[in-house]
């Protein structure tokens, strides 16, 4: 047994989009010009982060004690608000290199501020020599450690080649699944639903896109929220047709359902596409911002001269964006009624990241098309994790309908 020295317990994190201090701005006691130009450059902080991918992953994890050797080990974490929920998740370590599956919780100790958890599998590196990590709901590294073959595709993007998984169906489909990950993730974070959509008899196909760190990057460096990485995902979906596919369903995470959402608006094979579904989505941007403005402590007149440079060609030098982004084509609550393809939207009541309303807005103002389903407990993207045969269940239970010719209109839970 390895033991460190004790910590205390982590706070709930502020938003990893915007992480960063106002140290120093001096918004309280400046005046005149000095205010203004606290004033612009918060703002114009605020907004480039949003859009700027990070260099690297914030091991902000300690990792207290491992427990035991080989397949039966035990870590020791902090207790925070991702650590004592029940599931499976990921703990990545050594800057990534190290990556073990964490299941079960097996005892939990407020007093003490930690939890210990069991180690389900060590995919890579030496967990008991790390100290610090981080928390993911991507549990698996690849194909293989789901069970089925690791074979690697190259998807034809602006740029070079994006590299994707290809899952094929058991038997020859017709239907294909594209899968798009979320923002600051990799196409990874698929691979939970690929048993649940090869049971249904579609082929998988989970895609990079610009700027994930394995997709070409784009030629600003950076973010489109969707308004630019759909079209990576267009590609894929040209890929899916020139190998078979006739129909398509779009599978996509956080941000992943921005871009999903994007693709069915704009895409020239929109009449393949079959259905979405959405887990934790961003379906209005405007409303994200605001709640991470407002988790920073950032003044709601800030927060918004923040939105205005990303919109506007005079915020350019400032975001670094080529072009700017039209926020109101990305409010698709707003928009409700110009979505017309079958679409499930499964989102955490306990989401941290992209709160729940947006999406129970948009079923609401929807039913036609939009079905959305209410988890509980789960963080953000992380419905799988706390209960698997749940959300295998719910997709499958709505998705077989649609795929067959049966699709219903939405509803609410």
């Amino acid at each position: 047994m390895r033991k460190l020295s004790a910590t205390m317990p982590e706070q709930s994190a502020t938003a990893p989009w915007v992480k960063w201090t106002m140290l120093g701005v001096g918004i309280g006691g400046a005046v005149g010009s000095t205010i203004a130009a606290g004033t612009s450059g918060l703002a114009a902080h605020f907004a480039r982060q949003v859009v700027t991918p990070a260099r690297g992953r914030d091991e902000n994890l300690d990792i207290l004690a491992v427990i035991g050797t080989g397949g039966n080990q035990q870590v020791i974490l902090p207790a925070n608000d991702d650590t004592t929920v029940e599931g499976t998740y990921s703990l990545y370590f050594d800057g990534g290199a190290g990556h073990a599956r964490i299941g079960a919780i097996l005892s939990y100790v407020p007093r003490e501020g930690t939890v210990q958890r069991e180690v389900e599998a060590v995919y890579s590196g030496d967990l008991a020599g790390a100290t610090r990590g981080w928390w993911s709901g991507a549990v698996f590294p690849s194909p293989s450690a789901v069970g089925f073959a690791d074979e690697e595709v190259d998807i034809p993007v602006d740029g070079g080649v994006a590299p994707a998984w290809l899952i094929r169906a058991e038997e020859a489909s017709k239907d294909w699944a594209v899968m798009v990950h979320g923002r600051g993730v990799q196409r990874s974070e698929g691979l939970r639903a690929v048993r649940l959509a090869r049971s249904l008899g579609l082929t998988s196909l989970l895609t990079s896109y610009r700027n994930d760190g394995e997709a070409p990057h784009a030629a600003d460096g950076r973010y489109g929220l969707g308004m630019t990485e759909w079209r990576d995902v267009e590609a894929a979906i040209d890929y899916a047709v020139a190998h078979g596919a006739e129909g398509v369903v779009l599978f996509g995470w956080s941000m992943g359902g921005a871009i999903c959402l994007q693709t069915a608006d704009l895409s020239g094979h929109r009449q393949r596409i079959r259905a979405l579904v959405l887990d934790g989505p961003v379906v209005n941007w405007i409303e994200v911002l605001a709640y991470h403005a407002q988790l920073n402590r950032i003044p709601a007149p800030i927060g918004r001269l923040g939105q205005w440079l990303l919109t506007n060609r005079a915020g350019r030098k400032a975001t670094g964006l080529a072009a700017p982004l039209d926020l109101k084509s990305l409010d698709w609550v707003s928009r409700a009624e110009q979505l017309t393809i079958p679409t499930l939207i499964i989102h955490s009541e306990d989401d941290e990241f992209v709160p729940v309303g947006a999406s129970a807005e948009l079923a609401e103002r929807n039913p036609a098309f939009v079905t959305f389903e209410r988890f509980h407990r789960a963080r953000h993207t992380k419905e799988w994790n706390v209960d698997p045969m749940k959300w295998e269940q719910t997709v499958a239970n709505w998705l077989a309908p649609v795929l067959h010719g049966r699709a219903r209109p939405g509803v609410r839970n």
